[in-house]
């Protein structure tokens, strides 16, 4: 997950260029913050989906195979 401090400053970026707009070098600021946040949340979605098992109402278990895959074969109890 992105920092504390970080997340503060993506929000104090995007306020500011609701208002008073942004300078090139905040402008260039807010673009790589927007970057990481979206690579760090992208890599923490794929663990989670990477991490499911999938049971019907009789327990067992209907995983899509592109889930399996994508774990390397390793299932988690």
């Amino acid at each position: 997950m992105l920092s504390a401090d970080k997340m503060k400053r993506i929000n104090e970026l995007s306020k500011k260029s609701k208002t008073a707009g942004l300078s090139v070098e905040e402008a260039k600021e807010q673009t790589q913050l927007r970057k990481e946040y979206l690579e760090t949340f992208r890599s923490s979605m794929r663990n989670t989906i990477e991490n499911v098992k999938v049971l019907d109402t009789e327990g067992n278990d209907v995983t899509p195979d592109k889930v399996k895959d994508a774990r390397g074969g390793k299932y988690l109890n």
